[in-house]
């Protein structure tokens, strides 16, 4: 599988970016998909994650500022991200979860579970 994410880039305190993450060489509609950064220093973690069937989580951090959705059509998962922090300053990556996991956050939020992994889209949130 092969992931291409994108729509990163500098923004403000309170701003907003929407990120896209295109997958290709697997059965997309199949798969749970995940959304994970990374700041400098930092290890990888967990943002948010949508099930084949759209059902959705999130880290606390994010909750109520982020939204994940997909689109099985285009091989996509996006973030919309709001309301964005300083913190929120990280490379942010897609990964699907695959085999026939139930959807949760135990089985979705550590990045050990996720065996694919692409360059991902920086974010730089300004103060």
């Amino acid at each position: 599988v092969q992931l291409q994410a994108s729509g990163g880039g500098l923004v403000q305190t309170g701003g907003s970016l929407r990120l896209s993450c295109t997958a290709s060489g697997g059965t997309f509609s199949n798969y749970h998909m995940g959304w994970f950064r990374q700041a400098p220093g930092k290890e990888r973690e967990f943002v948010a994650a949508v099930s084949q069937f759209r059902r959705t989580l999130y880290s606390e951090a994010v909750r109520g500022r982020f939204t994940i959705s997909r689109d099985n059509a285009k091989n996509t998962v996006y973030l919309q991200m709001n309301n964005l922090k300083p913190e929120d300053t990280a490379v942010y990556s897609c990964s699907p979860r695959i085999g026939s996991v139930n959807f949760s956050m135990l089985n979705m939020a550590r990045p050990a579970n996720y065996g694919y992994w692409g360059q991902g889209t920086q974010v730089t949130v300004s103060s």
